[in-house]
């Protein structure tokens, strides 16, 4: 046991380990000056850092999408996975949110917008804001995202009204230390930055010392007859700066309070009421910088449902953004450098968008739409990590389970098509990428029709994870109070279509179309149920293989307009039409698609033999299920399917290698039963209506 143990001294080496180096160290202002003259990106600013984040945690660049997928969404590699973003849509917004962090980086406006999320309830940007605010705090800490700021010693060996207590202050905004440089030699040594820099940006700062350091300068530089060099050598010390959303530090979350205890000063500061009978009420030394935009200097403010602050608070936001300063009561005004987000949802971003008065910080917002997902697998693999991140009972969640719950959802966030070409079903299986060649849906169509139909956007309204994830679990605890060990889809859609009026974010006039909407996903999911079922009962390998290369000479003869040697007479016959007919109707393929779809086998064939692979009917994902489909219809007739509904009227042998053949496919054995039950049942009431 004692072998398996963590000790003392493992963990603390661990922690020291992972602390930067110099954290606790101090260092001259020449040490600096060194130090950004070696690495110019030190003093960069915060969109460029921010920026510089999303790219040192790695990317991989979608073709097809024109996408930049950020690892630290699409991974989460500082935790294993466990925070990972799922969807083509959510992709898109961050990446869309990037490039405008990366635009700001270069001065191109961005800098001087609030970056407002929008989306419904779930839809996942408040999880994406407190990534980048975790991944911030991590970078900073590290040797390429490391920053620095300082602090001013010795005061009162110059100055005689200050406080003792105020022998070391830290820079109140922890300013880069280049700002203790008057504008002009500052701007000198950036140009020289500059000429070192190896980065799409250069290096800025036309800021001003915030008052209080300004004060400190001021009176220094009186006591030693303007000289700089003396006042930097003898009262400033270098300190590594590290973001820390705890210590409020570089990092700040500013949320709504009750309109009667919300104060404008919870942005800005206020006075240091402490301070008042040490120096007086005018003097900057008074000033408590404890403000949230104070807070996120050099890093990420980040405000949550944002507009549902009132109007006059959002006017701060005015300057911050704009100007990129504030205005604090009772003191002059501060120069800030932050990466400002807000997140919103629909209803108040709807009302302030019709507000004439809120033009003004309309027109200072960037907004990135973040929709529900649209996939309906990616969607399922949602579920799949809130199942992964809790303590899940010993339960066994069945094929398609996930998926269907996942279909129900995209279901109720898509458009409904028009046309008459597709219906939502099919939309939404080609948004999930399931479209063979032959299949006549435009999914950029699609898309487009979608866009100009929703009001903002498509996926921007819906039934939201959160809800679908609540009754997955409440369907787990109950399969579990029932002995059952296995979900099922089943199980999942009777808890569905039972809460969904008991759930406050979906409004009445929805509930008929979204039990329509569920009744949809159970049609499909009986379809996948007999799917499997079918492969169960009448799956043969050396079958399908044979069938296959009949089917595929048959084909070529027919390309070639050629014949054929008859397998029972031996004589040359054209292609055997009705055979092929048999295969392709399998696949809901019309006569009038049929040579497409022939020609599209005969050029994957013709391709793998130039590879030198041997035909394997297993290998072509449309061929292989027309074939399974035809072998299921050769032989269903000889299937009692009504025994399959009652374990008595069957050989135990028997159904004990179906159920086998099913648990193979990912099923419990219990699931197994049930599914041999629900299929056989619904086969054998079409073979009778047939």
């Amino acid at each position: 046991m004692k072998g398996d143990m963590e000790t003392l001294a493992d963990l603390s080496e661990e922690y020291r380990d992972s602390i930067p180096s110099d954290l606790r160290q101090t260092h001259s202002f020449d040490w600096y000056l060194e130090e950004v003259y070696e690495d110019p990106h030190i003093a960069r600013n915060a969109h460029q850092r921010v920026a510089d984040m999303f790219d040192y945690y790695g990317t991989e660049y979608d073709e097809d999408l024109g996408v930049v997928e950020y690892r630290l969404a699409s991974e989460d590699p500082l935790n294993d996975g466990e925070n990972t973003f799922y969807g083509r849509n959510i992709h898109e917004s961050i990446h869309e949110f990037v490039n405008k962090v990366k635009s700001g980086a270069r001065g191109l406006g961005p800098e001087k917008r609030i970056k407002l999320l929008l989306g419904p309830v779930g839809s996942g940007k408040s999880d994406f804001d407190r990534q980048v605010r975790t991944y911030f705090e991590d970078y900073t800490a590290r040797d390429d995202g490391r920053m620095y700021t300082f602090r001013w010693t010795n005061l009162c060996d110059v100055i005689r009204d200050q406080d003792p207590a105020d022998d070391v202050v830290r820079s109140p905004m922890n300013q880069d230390p280049l700002i203790l440089l008057p504008l002009a030699q500052r701007d000198r040594v950036i140009d020289d930055l500059n000429d070192h820099l190896n980065a799409p940006y250069t290096i800025r700062n036309e800021q001003a010392l915030d008052p209080a350091s300004e004060f400190y300068m001021d009176r220094l530089l009186d006591h030693y007859d303007d000289d700089l060099q003396q006042v930097l050598e003898n009262h400033i010390e270098i300190v590594r700066l590290v973001a820390d959303e705890n210590k409020r530090q570089c990092v700040e979350t500013f949320e709504p309070k009750d309109k009667k205890n919300q104060d404008e000063t919870e942005l800005t500061g206020d006075v240091n009421y402490s301070k008042i009978a040490i120096y007086g009420e005018s003097d900057p030394r008074a000033f408590d910088y404890s403000g949230a935009f104070c807070n996120a200097n050099r890093g990420i403010f980040s405000g949550e449902e944002l507009l549902k602050l009132q109007r006059e608070f959002l006017y701060d936001f005015l300057h911050a953004t704009q100007e990129q300063t504030i205005k604090p009561k009772n003191n002059p005004r501060i120069d800030i450098d932050q990466v400002i987000v807000g997140r919103t949802n629909m209803p108040e971003y709807k009302d302030k968008k019709g507000d004439e008065k809120m033009e003004a910080f309309n027109d200072r917002t960037k907004r990135i739409d973040f929709p529900y997902v649209l996939q309906y697998e990616e969607e399922s693999r949602i579920y799949q990590k809130m199942l992964n991140n809790a303590d899940v009972p010993e339960i066994n969640v069945e094929p398609h389970t996930l998926e269907m719950a996942g279909l129900f959802g995209v279901l109720t966030r898509i458009e409904e098509p028009s046309g008459g070409t597709v219906d939502i079903v099919q939309k939404a299986k080609a948004y999930n990428g399931e479209i063979d060649d032959a299949d006549d849906v435009d999914v950029k169509k699609l898309r487009d029709e979608a866009s100009e139909l929703a009001e903002i956007g498509e996926g921007m309204e819906g039934v939201s994870p959160r809800f679908i994830g609540d009754e997955i679990a409440e369907a787990i605890m109950d399969s579990m109070h029932r002995g059952r060990g296995f979900l099922s889809p089943l199980t999942t859609f009777n808890h569905l279509e039972g809460n969904l009026e008991n759930h406050g974010s979906i409004p009445e006039d929805r509930f008929d179309r979204y039990y329509r909407y569920l009744e949809m996903v159970r049609e499909e999911y009986k379809e996948r149920a007999i799917e499997d079922v079918r492969h169960a009962l009448a799956y043969d390998v050396d079958e399908i293989q044979r069938q296959g290369e009949k089917y595929m000479d048959h084909v070529m003869a027919y390309i070639d307009d050629d014949t054929i040697e008859d397998e029972i007479t031996g004589r040359e016959a054209e292609p055997d039409e009705q055979f092929l007919r048999s295969v392709e109707e399998r696949l809901n393929i019309p006569e009038d698609r049929k040579n497409d779809f022939r020609q599209e086998v005969s050029n994957w064939v013709s391709r793998r033999a130039r590879e030198g692979t041997s035909f394997n009917p297993q290998d072509n994902d449309r061929l292989r299920r027309a074939l399974e489909r035809k072998l299921w219809e050769d032989k269903k007739h000889n299937i009692n399917f009504s025994a399959l509904v009652s374990s008595g009227e069957m050989e135990d042998d028997e159904r004990n290698a179906w159920i086998q053949a099913l648990v193979e496919q990912g099923y419990s054995p219990e699931g197994a039963r049930e599914v041999l039950e629900f299929a056989g049942a619904e086969v054998a009431k079409t073979e009778m209506e047939d």
